[in-house]
């Protein structure tokens, strides 16, 4: 098998652990609210956390059944490490990047609930990033490793949702 899509340990060249970079632009949308300029939601607060805090405890239930999955099998769910086998049940029968999902939901959730604008608006901007340093770079490997059965994959799964 080539080695062009693998790190040295064996699993995808992602060149910026995920959950980072949506932390960091949840953390960007911190400071430009608080030292830049305020981009209030315009919700009461309680439909505000109501709506917030379920999208958070859906995208902790995307991401902890999504993990579970990998654990299960005896995987990491870190993408640098090696992935002995496709994981094609659970979330993994509706979307190919369940915990990215779920990191999304949790940023817009936190967004949501706290009525800035900013952590919302940014976190299509965390995703897109994700998935052009997270994503391709999986999916070339899973493709150089798996072949067929990944590709088979890839065309009945959809990338997110």
């Amino acid at each position: 098998m080539s080695t062009e899509h693998q790190t040295e340990q064996g699993g995808a060249k992602v060149r910026l652990p995920p959950p980072l970079v949506f932390v960091g632009f949840t953390v960007v949308g911190l400071l430009l609210q608080w030292l830049v300029w305020r981009l209030d939601l315009r919700l009461e607060l309680a439909p505000r956390l109501v709506v917030g805090l379920l999208l958070v405890a859906a995208g902790v239930g995307l991401g902890g059944w999504s993990t579970v999955r990998f654990r299960r099998t005896g995987q990491d769910p870190a993408p640098w490490k090696p992935s002995p086998s496709l994981i094609l049940d659970g979330p993994y029968r509706f979307s190919r990047n369940p915990i990215y999902t779920g990191m999304t939901l949790v940023q817009l959730g936190v967004g949501i609930s706290a009525g800035n604008g900013w952590i919302v608006l940014l976190a299509p901007l965390a995703l897109l990033i994700v998935h052009v340093t997270a994503v391709l770079p999986e999916e070339a490997y899973l493709g150089e490793r798996f072949g067929e059965s990944y590709l088979r994959y890839k065309e009945s799964v959809r990338r997110y949702l």
